[in-house]
């Protein structure tokens, strides 16, 4: 049985409630998984006093299966992604990037979700072919489903065709597609392309959009759609990213980590520089990664705290002053624990009680140099290998005989 199936109805109390629109102070009661208005009758209690707990979060753009690919070397930047494609092609030859790829496949998806899940993430947009191993039972995050994607415009014919991804995708689900992602006219030009292709409609979710003018943005504004903003990924590749207040303004503007191969090492690390470049404030960029992204992905259980929510959730410690910045402002091994339908999958030791509680079998590990526990099929040896960072605890008599020969 997969741990995410596992289930015990639990009572958080003593903890502050953060979301993108206010702070509260009361119980949250876990049911089923998901987020209910009372107690269940046999409920586990989980006193989180002197704690937050914040909505799991949303990546709105991510490729899971090259989280483990080294980027190229250097630090040139492009006029736009074709570009930067045409060159990574010589990097193929690379010993490291032939070894990264030799990893399977599953497992390198499974390595991207799990990237994602120790910095807070749940639920993920992935904007790649679909792959039965994301149907695994026990695949470490959920993701977005039931849309439809095709990958660039002008670039290498990869994935569904554009014109044909779009007419087959219902307009209640959304559409995503790499747009504008550059710097030059070949980019500037792409929202007047896909319009006349008859593709940009509400359901339409342009990921990156930094070619785009301020026309653009009212464009994409007046037609209902959105975009998806990658800041560290742009800056690297292309020396800088959007303006993201007017889109943010309007609701249509989320956020997403992109992969390593140009992004920061995760969503929560771009959450946190963002803010401290001061366009946008921490509560903004938590909106932008809890309820402005559920709205632009029609994800409408996720990104908040109320009843009938999906179960996901972060704890962190409160450390006082704007509740925010006790999670956008700081690092991954600062989480307390990341609940994903209603159970934890990954804590600090002291929530031991709980995984018991609902029959998940623990391994402890450590997590940037910080003790933790993490769900048995989460600690697979060959996964937590290609995640830097995360490793098996030594067992304690180890440790000990450590200790003493210590001077």
């Amino acid at each position: 049985m997969r741990s995410v199936q596992a289930s015990v109805d639990a009572t958080l109390s003593g903890a502050a409630l953060v979301t993108a629109t206010a702070t509260v102070r009361k119980p949250l009661y876990l049911r089923g998984g998901r987020i209910d208005a009372c107690a269940g009758a046999r409920a586990y209690r989980v006193d989180l006093s002197g704690h937050l707990v914040f909505p799991g979060l949303i990546n709105a753009h991510d490729h899971l299966q090259v989280n483990n690919v080294p980027p190229l070397p250097g630090d040139t930047t492009f006029p736009n992604s074709y570009a930067w494609i045409e060159a990574f092609q010589k990097h193929f030859a690379d010993p490291a990037l032939v070894a990264a790829l030799a990893e399977p496949k599953e497992r390198r998806l499974r390595h991207g979700a799990l990237k994602n899940l120790l910095a807070g993430v749940t639920c993920v947009a992935h904007h790649d072919p679909w792959h039965p191993a994301l149907d695994a039972d026990d695949f470490p995050v959920a993701l977005l489903r039931d849309h439809g994607w095709s990958y660039t415009l002008n670039g290498p014919t990869y994935g569904p065709p554009v014109q044909l991804s779009f007419a087959t995708t219902p307009p209640g689900h959304p559409w995503l597609i790499h747009l504008a992602e550059g710097t030059d006219d070949v980019a500037a030009a792409e929202l007047d392309e896909l319009d006349q292709m008859g593709c940009l409609a509400a359901n339409t979710v342009l990921i990156h959009g930094v070619g785009m003018g301020k026309r653009d943005i009212e464009r994409v504004i007046a037609a209902g759609a959105a975009v998806v903003w990658c800041p560290e990924s742009n800056r690297r590749l292309l020396g800088r990213t959007l303006d993201p207040r007017r889109l943010h303004a309007t609701g249509r503007l989320a956020i997403g980590s992109d992969s390593r191969l140009s992004g920061a090492r995760d969503l929560l690390v771009e959450l946190r520089n963002e803010a401290s470049r001061g366009d946008l404030g921490p509560r903004a960029m938590l909106a932008l990664a809890t309820t402005c992204a559920a709205a632009i992905l029609h994800l409408p259980e996720r990104g908040h705290l109320d009843a009938g929510g999906t179960g996901d959730l972060i704890i962190v410690e409160d450390r006082g002053g704007n509740e925010v910045t006790s999670l956008v402002g700081r690092d991954r091994a600062d989480i307390r624990a990341v609940v994903r339908d209603g159970v934890p999958r990954l804590a600090d030791p002291d929530f031991a009680g709980w995984f018991a509680a609902a029959g998940i079998e623990t391994v402890a590990v450590t997590l940037d140099g910080r003790p933790k526990l993490i769900a048995r099929e989460l600690a697979d040896p060959d996964l937590l290998a290609l995640e830097p960072g995360i490793e098996r605890a030594a067992p304690v008599a180890t440790m000990e005989r450590h200790a003493r020969s210590l001077p």
